[in-house]
């Protein structure tokens, strides 16, 4: 079938795309390069280099693919951003997401994929894991603009009756993660690769749940045979604190000094971990990864990385110009 995936150029998108490609389906992504990398796109599929909030665009865009799914992962992710600028938030993460489904259902859509994000979206909860039937409660306007993005892909699923699947993530990790404000583990490794002391934010006792990029993709496999509508928490179940996550990346890259200690951020959580046994039942998903395998593929990745970028000349690392396909 052909899947249309926004967002394909960054860290989860790129891989589903990758992975969509490799078991057949003809692909095409849309991706800004806000944040995504051209180098992050597999080969073999259509390119373009489009911003879903140019609303005439996409609608050519999508009028011409005519795609079966739409995998949609491009969003603004940082946290602090969103409370910071709470419109340009909600103008990319649900305005642009309500645009987008209803192009795509006015062009034969049979199916929705969203990331969503169960690392926000339960608020402080009284105690972990969190099922899919504990009330939402966010915190930021991040977590606000996801769950109004899920309350209006469950309208469209009753007035037009097209399948809609809400994969709530917990904290993914692993190779092509670049940092910023949402990646811990590719923030930590990029430091310490780099010789650099990370800084942790608060006591560093937060506790989240850490879910590896391959088992994150599985779950995006298994939804496309998902029918009707449904939401699931994809993660491991699994607490970890921020202090014992620091040690773990600096046992593997051998990184001997403290951390550099900052006061606690905005917006930010004090503990999640996703009960996940609905995913198991529903799509016959659950992770396979465990922390240790996990962190030491990223590692991998980030010191592959950082030999290359210390290799490459500085004419060499500028990015290179996407082809624009509208």
């Amino acid at each position: 079938m052909k899947i249309l995936v926004t967002g394909g150029a960054g860290f989860i998108g790129s891989h589903v795309a990758e992975k969509y490609l490799k078991i057949g389906h003809e692909v095409v992504v849309i991706d800004n390069l806000s944040t995504g990398l051209r180098e992050f796109v597999p080969r073999g599929l259509r390119f373009i280099e489009a911003d879903l909030r140019d609303f005439g665009t996409m609608d050519r865009i999508v009028s011409k693919e005519r795609a079966e799914v739409v995998s949609h992962h491009a969003a603004q992710i940082d946290v602090r951003n969103s409370v910071q600028r709470p419109v340009h938030d909600c103008l990319t993460n649900v305005a642009a997401t309500v645009h987008l489904y209803e192009s795509a259902r006015r062009q034969g859509l049979r199916k929705f994929i969203f990331a969503s994000s169960g690392g926000v979206i339960y608020g402080e909860p009284d105690r972990i894991p969190i099922s899919e039937k504990t009330s939402a409660a966010p915190q930021s306007p991040y977590a606000a603009a996801k769950l109004s993005a899920e309350h209006y892909l469950s309208c469209f699923h009753h007035l037009y009756g097209i399948s809609s699947t809400v994969l709530r993530y917990a904290n993914v990790y692993g190779p092509r993660q670049l940092g910023g404000e949402a990646g811990v583990i590719s923030i930590f490794f990029r430091n310490m690769v780099s010789g650099r002391r990370p800084a942790i934010y608060g006591d560093g006792r937060q506790r989240r749940d850490f879910v590896f990029i391959d088992d994150v993709v599985d779950a995006n496999v298994r939804a496309l045979e998902h029918e009707g509508f449904g939401i699931f928490n994809i993660g491991t179940g699994v607490a970890t604190s921020i202090r014992d996550l620091y040690r773990s990346v600096a046992a593997i890259t051998r990184f001997a000094e403290p951390p550099l200690h900052e006061p606690p951020r905005q917006g930010e959580l004090f503990q999640n971990a996703l009960d996940v046994r609905l995913a198991s039942t529903s799509l016959g998903w659950r992770p396979h990864t465990d922390l240790k395998t996990g962190l030491a593929a990223a590692g991998a990745w980030w010191r592959g990385r950082i030999r290359t970028v210390r290799r490459t000349p500085p004419r060499s690392r500028r990015r290179a110009t996407p082809a624009r396909v509208l």
